[in-house]
């Protein structure tokens, strides 16, 4: 076996994570939305782009960097010890509908540059350490499904291609300065192998250890994502790739979280990172959960022992993530327990051999 350089971050970031409950960050779509940016505002010097740009808030990282910067500290002046990059959807897949592919490495570049570097900002004027993590959604195709209802065996595109679309995003996030590579909101969890193999593939090659955080998405109420799987049987057939946390975000707000978060936080050996957005939307769209319920709900998972690390997705704000590290200071953080060693097999669906 090859020996890889072990990551210095992951270690940091273990020991802070065994002494108090970490907070990551909030929303950045609800906070971009606030500024209220024209078409013009979003396309910036890219006048030769042909596409409509609204919209592309990946692409604010080139065009408007001043805006992200804020955001980012905004959320760290809140309390954030780990921050993300405005990258969700910076891949050659999603980028396609804007035309924009060939920006694809300068935006996750100048995104790890903006998030690294507002984090080293904090960690030097209180000294307590900061953390980035680069940023990977779903893209807009799944590898499991098909697009197309008369044939079942169509695929929109390959578990190979959509590997590079991964690999090269994170190489490129890297190369800015993420400490970490966020695989969110997986509603396929084919999609998250790829990711996963991109990831271990450029670990390969540079030798050198590149911690993984995964994130689940659950799409309804009986628990299981977009590909069916549970969280438990998700949990089982990502484990392979030893995350460094394991999680769940998006679609429900803490309330309707709590059981798969619970399930989850039973099965898990990683530790457990979960942003939930702030409640669900409203017949506009919008979220009205105010931050002290969210905060209050995220509090009760922390004195149940739910959770290492928790944030906010949609429609969560700073003052969501200042209530939140208000409820959970003190609170000690999720105990990892050693879990048997047996076979454990998943299909849609955990099967676990008895020893």
């Amino acid at each position: 076996m090859t020996t890889r350089v072990p990551s210095a971050a992951a270690r940091r970031f273990r020991a802070e994570a065994a002494n108090r409950i970490l907070l990551t960050d909030g929303a950045f779509g609800t906070m971009i939305q606030s500024y209220k940016l024209s078409e013009e505002d979003y396309r910036g010097q890219y006048t030769d782009l042909t596409h409509d740009q609204k919209g592309n808030n990946d692409l604010l990282v080139l065009t408007q960097p001043g805006i992200i910067r804020e955001i980012t500290e905004a959320y760290l002046s809140a309390g954030s010890d780990m921050v993300s990059t405005n990258t969700f959807n910076a891949n050659r897949v999603s980028e396609a509908d804007y035309g924009a592919e060939h920006l694809v490495r300068e935006m996750n570049i100048a995104a790890a540059g903006i998030a690294r570097a507002a984090a080293d900002k904090f960690e030097a004027q209180d000294g307590r350490p900061r953390f980035v993590a680069g940023a990977i959604g779903p893209t807009n195709k799944t590898l499991s499904l098909s697009p197309d209802v008369n044939d079942p065996g169509y695929r929109a595109i390959g578990f190979d291609e959509l590997k590079d679309v991964y690999r090269e995003q994170a190489e490129a996030l890297l190369d800015g300065g993420a400490d970490f590579i966020l695989i969110e909101t997986v509603f396929d969890t084919l999609n998250a192998k790829a990711a996963i193999v991109a990831v271990l593939e450029i670990q390969e090659a540079r030798q050198h250890e590149i911690p993984i955080m995964l994130s689940m998405t659950i799409t309804d109420m009986s628990g299981r994502n977009l590909s069916g799987h549970s969280v438990e049987a998700f949990t089982y057939m990502v484990r392979h790739a030893r995350p460094l946390t394991i999680g769940l975000n998006c679609a429900f707000g803490a309330d309707l979280m709590r059981p798969y978060l619970k399930e989850m936080a039973h099965v898990a050996d990683s530790l457990i990172m979960a942003y939930p957005n702030a409640g669900l939307p409203n017949d506009l769209g919008a979220y009205d959960e105010q931050p002290h319920t969210t905060g209050g709900l995220v509090g009760d998972w922390a004195r149940d022992g739910l959770v290492n690390v928790v944030g906010g997705c949609c429609g969560t704000t700073p003052p969501h993530i200042a209530a939140m590290a208000a409820a959970v200071k003190d609170v000690a953080p999720r105990v990892l327990h050693d879990h048997a060693a047996v076979t454990r097999l998943t299909g849609l669906d955990p099967f676990v051999m008895a020893a």
